[in-house]
């Protein structure tokens, strides 16, 4: 399903993950997963950021971010199957959309939301090593949460919600000029993972 919005390329899918083979992923990554709590300096002192992150993919593929660099563990087995599924089948979609270059995922950010205290500040993705307009695969596993969306320009605001084995794909202009965050809550709520799979290019 296609979602509009001015200056995004959005489609949100729903059960791109069956519902028994999502909590079955979701419970795998949650016990397997070398997860990581990483810090960022605000006002001079380090802070931990507010989830627990693992960064998968190819050798090559580092990831620098707020002050961060990342570099790849190496793919399990389960997030290279997805990987190369999500490949595919977001290439088709975008293919009907128009856009005609080659879709190739080279990595994947694993966040862990303990709870509904655990959540990202409003930002967009459009570091340099993603490239122009970057295509984003974001799965959701576990905990249903709301994905928080505001144009940069308009004000424009979005919330989609993200369900377990959801897919919501971002292309085109998105990043270039939307926001999104999953804000903080005091509600208690069950653990939640997403994957965003994305391409890295070299700035070599």
């Amino acid at each position: 399903m296609k979602i509009a919005a001015n200056n995004a390329e959005l489609w949100l899918f729903p059960n791109f993950i069956k519902l028994g083979q999502s909590q079955a992923l979701f419970h795998y990554l949650q016990s397997t997963v070398a997860w990581r709590q990483d810090q960022l300096t605000m006002y001079g002192k380090l802070i931990d950021i507010p989830r627990l992150q693992a960064w998968f993919g190819d050798a090559e593929a580092s990831y620098s971010y707020s002050g961060l660099t990342l570099k790849p563990q190496p793919w399990l087995p389960a997030l290279a199957k997805l990987k190369t599924t999500l490949s595919e089948q977001c290439q088709a979609v975008l293919a009907e959309s128009g856009h005609a270059s080659q879709l190739n995922f080279n990595s994947a950010l694993a966040n862990l939301y303990r709870d509904n205290q655990d959540g990202v500040a409003w930002h967009s993705d459009d570091e340099p090593e993603l490239g122009a307009n970057p295509v984003i695969a974001s799965v959701s596993l576990g905990a249903s949460r709301e994905f928080n969306m505001k144009h940069k320009v308009s004000g424009e605001k979005l919330t989609i919600p993200l369900t377990s084995g959801s897919l919501l794909l971002m292309a085109g202009e998105t990043q270039r000029y939307w926001q999104h965050a999953i804000l903080r809550s005091k509600k208690g709520s069950a653990p939640r993972i997403n994957l965003t799979f994305r391409q890295i290019f070299s700035l070599k």
